[in-house]
């Protein structure tokens, strides 16, 4: 069978998008390849085997069109009241955190926010098929 490893996305400022991804979700940098046009970066954390690939291509001063395709990454946590707090007071600009139940029974607690790059990520807070 096959195992998700890692998701890639381009980044135009490297340190921003760093900064974002270690202060909001605690990624750090497990290895960095260094080649002529262009760096990979590769973000985990001790909760996950699964990382985050950032490409920085060298030389590129424009922003990235993420155009109608891109959806979001997701991530799970353990309190999501909790962790938008921390993330509203770390300048951060969660969006508003969201009680998700279509048929009267909570089925999901999550909120969105945009990395520096306009990523959107999906915070889950942990439970039934979200852990």
């Amino acid at each position: 069978m096959a195992k998700a490893i890692h998701s890639m996305i381009r980044v135009l400022d490297e340190a921003r998008s760093l900064a974002f991804y270690e202060t909001a979700f605690g990624l750090r940098v497990a290895e960095r390849l260094d080649f002529p046009e262009f760096t990979l970066i590769y973000l985990s954390n001790d909760e996950s085997d699964f990382e985050l690939e950032l490409t920085v291509n060298k030389g590129r001063t424009t922003p990235y069109d993420l155009g109608d395709g891109y959806g979001h990454l997701a991530v799970s946590v353990p309190d999501a009241a909790v962790e938008h707090a921390r993330l509203e007071a770390a300048g951060l600009a969660p969006r508003k955190l969201v009680d998700f139940a279509p048929a009267g029974t909570v089925i999901a607690r999550f909120f969105f926010i945009a990395d520096p790059d306009g990523y959107q990520i999906e915070v889950l807070e942990c439970g039934g098929r979200y852990l």
